[in-house]
């Protein structure tokens, strides 16, 4: 598998580098903190199916979890964009387990049904 590069932050001038890591660093602030206190965290936005359909997935397996919100398709894109900027995931759903990206749902529903969710809950927290 061919991974792809993430530009080093040497090569990003101050004046962006400050954009890029203080732009809606609120928010960022919150799904960490939300992260930091419960073992499953979703973040969402309004209107997407799939953060729907893994929602309903993640309480129809009897699983509790923390749900964050941001907007819906027509608002709060840039705290959004923060998020993704942050984790690297490109996506929403982004659900996190124990601190670690588990992924969007397709991801999700895998390690339900392989039972993987449980197993990374067993885990030790990554803080």
């Amino acid at each position: 598998m061919t991974t792809r590069e993430i530009l080093p932050h040497e090569s990003i001038a101050p004046a962006a580098l400050d954009h890029l890591t203080t732009k809606h660093a609120d928010v960022v602030s919150e799904v960490k903190a939300a992260i930091d206190k419960s073992p499953i965290v979703v973040v969402g936005m309004a209107q997407n199916p799939h953060v729907k359909q893994v929602r309903k997935a993640l309480t129809e397996a009897g699983f509790q979890f923390s749900y964050l919100e941001y907007g819906s398709y027509f608002s709060k894109w840039g705290e959004r964009l923060a998020i993704k900027i942050w984790s690297g995931w490109r996506t929403f759903p982004q659900v996190f387990v124990n601190g670690v990206l588990l992924g969007g749902e397709d991801l999700t529903k895998a390690a339900i049904a392989d039972g993987k969710l449980r197993e990374m809950l067993k885990s030790t927290p990554v803080n």
